[in-house]
């Protein structure tokens, strides 16, 4: 179903879109330095704090500070509808993605929870009114402008004095999706790359797979084209969340992935640009067994294995207070001197 006009868009064309994924800015360097420098003297041996030394380097880089801090986090969840659920690749009907939109602003939602527990603001977003994207076996899931719409609505998503941005979804049927358009850019089959999702059995699984397959073949026209396949493949969630990284990525804020869907929804502009993901970390590793290969194949390493698998901002809500943690340690600790604690003695002192 098109999307309605808008009477601007930030980026009109997919040209326009592909030279902006082109075009990022890196991390500041100056404050990269300042946070190496300081990590030195703090009261602990060098790299003790292993990974948490390493995000705060990386909040910092992007928010241009010394001391990296978490006073303005969000939770972004854009929910998105697929025309593909009509090919049965899901237990669940249609009309959840709307039954969940609704729980979610009644506070029902696990998201809710835990984004409360994080300090985090939620933000949900149903994109295009829940109308379905198309069935993507038979026709491309999005149009043009319908697409750079949703692309449009997850970049006016992100406001520039956030801290930290944490993306999820809700979708039935976005794991077919996720898993076609993860087998469009890094090759596979269906069954490579179909999973249970929201808990299909085994025929299910391998009735998705055969799905997926015919939607590659579909529009086997568009390999080696990422926006294009993100607009055949994907849905107008995913769309917005990939809108939503490069948004975040102009403004550096850093990004919080969640799950496989968001994470193949970003997969695009990497693909477009192998810098494209530099501020993004991914929150955990997804129950869905092909969300493993897919971080392996974008190089991102997951904070967290709690075999998660509901999707919704979930795992990267939940990574919040340890990137706080993170941030609380670099900024909070003594320094030897400060604390009056004897350095390590240098090889060779006497």
């Amino acid at each position: 179903m098109p999307a309605p006009r808008r009477t601007s868009l930030p980026f009109p064309t997919p040209d326009a879109l592909r030279a902006a994924c082109a075009d990022l800015p890196p991390p500041d360097e100056a404050a990269r330095y300042a946070i190496a420098a300081r990590e030195a003297t703090l009261t602990k041996p060098p790299g003790s704090l292993g990974r948490l030394e390493e995000l705060a380097a990386w909040l910092g880089a992007w928010q241009g500070r010394e001391r990296p801090a978490l006073d303005r986090v969000r939770v972004v969840v854009f929910a998105g509808n697929h025309g593909v659920v009509a090919r049965g690749v899901s237990p669940w009907p249609a009309s959840v993605t709307a039954q969940m939109v609704a729980n979610f602003a009644a506070g029902g939602a696990a998201i809710n929870q835990i984004a409360r527990v994080a300090g985090a603001g939620l933000t949900v977003v149903p994109m295009m009114d829940l109308a379905p994207t198309a069935d993507f076996t038979v026709a491309p899931a999005m149009d043009q402008d319908a697409f750079l719409a949703a692309v449009a609505t997850g970049h006016d998503a992100v406001e520039a004095e956030t801290d930290l941005l944490c993306l999820g979804e809700m979708g039935i049927g976005n794991t077919t999706a996720a898993a076609a358009l993860a087998a469009s850019l890094y090759g596979g089959s269906g069954a490579d790359w179909a999973g249970p999702g929201a808990g299909s059995d085994a025929d299910g699984v391998a009735r998705k797979a055969r799905t997926i397959d015919a939607a590659l073949a579909r529009h086997a026209g568009h390999a080696g084209d990422p926006l294009a396949l993100a607009r055949c493949l994907g849905g107008y969630e995913m769309a917005a969340i990939l809108g939503a990284v490069l948004a975040a990525r102009q403004k550096r804020v850093p990004v919080v992935l969640d799950g496989f869907i968001c994470t193949a929804a970003a997969a695009p502009l990497l693909r477009l640009n192998p810098d494209g993901l530099a501020h993004t970390v991914l929150s955990h590793r997804s129950a869905e067994a092909a969300h493993g290969v897919l971080a392996r194949h974008l190089g991102l390493e997951p904070l967290l294995n709690l075999g998660l698998r509901l999707g919704e901002a979930s795992g990267a809500a939940l990574a919040v207070p340890l990137l706080r943690a993170a941030a609380a340690c670099h900024g909070g600790m003594a320094t030897f001197a400060e604390a009056e604690v004897s350095e390590k003695k240098v090889s060779g002192e006497t």
